[in-house]
């Protein structure tokens, strides 16, 4: 056998005998979700729903998220180390209602501009579209009643997982018929206690909280 040869022999060696060291200490685990349907990612993965085999290597760590729409996120790191407890056999997850989901319902006026029409004067309409808009929003950024805009402050509202911005945009659509047009602005954050200034953060939801869910329909019968 000449030197080559042999080389290559003990690198052959060499690799099959880490092989066997890495894989030597693995570990091999069930995780399982509360909720049938919801979605399993291991190590940014997706593995499946409600249910996952999962192997652990030697001296490695791995990270399993679960989600599902109505739900808080569970997250959870599992490490196979010397210093580490010891990874069970099944591991069973209890996931948590989503506290800002349940606040809120899915309606199509969100963050749409939505034209009402009226008969009353400007005055009158401009005067009882301001009371409507304070009883959601007492805080007024911006209004003017020549141009026919108002815009409140950011309104915050912070849950578990997530942090919930809302505002109201009125502004003038037509003198004639009278018409404005109304946008709910519903945004999240998907983090708690986010800044209301950290726009960066948010973006826009097709939910809105249940205090405003009446805005919409409480303007086009008073107006």
């Amino acid at each position: 056998m000449n030197v080559q040869k042999f080389s290559f022999l003990l690198l052959g060696l060499l690799m099959l005998f880490t092989a066997n060291e890495v894989f030597a200490g693995k570990r091999k685990m069930q995780v399982s979700a509360s909720e049938n349907d919801a979605t399993i990612y291991v190590d940014g993965v997706k593995s499946g729903t409600g249910r996952v085999n999962i192997v652990v290597l030697d001296n490695s760590c791995v990270t399993v998220k679960v989600e599902k729409i109505g739900f808080l996120e569970e997250t959870i790191t599992f490490c196979n180390r010397k210093n580490s407890a010891k990874l069970p056999k099944t591991y069973y997850i209890e996931m948590r209602r989503d506290d800002s989901y349940d606040a809120s319902v899915q309606l199509d006026i969100a963050n749409i501009d939505m034209e009402v029409r009226t008969q009353k004067s400007y005055d009158d309409a401009w005067k009882l579209m301001n009371q409507i808009v304070v009883n959601y929003i007492d805080a007024i950024e911006i209004t003017d009643k020549e141009t026919g805009y108002i815009r409140t402050s950011w309104e915050v509202q912070s849950y578990t997982q997530n942090t919930i911005r809302t505002r109201i945009i009125v502004k003038l659509g037509s003198e004639d018929p009278l018409a404005f047009k109304v946008k709910l602005v519903s945004e999240i954050s998907r983090q708690p206690l986010t800044s209301v200034k950290a726009d960066e953060l948010y973006r826009e939801w097709d939910r809105v909280l249940r205090k405003y869910a009446n805005l919409m329909p409480e303007i086009q019968s008073r107006l």
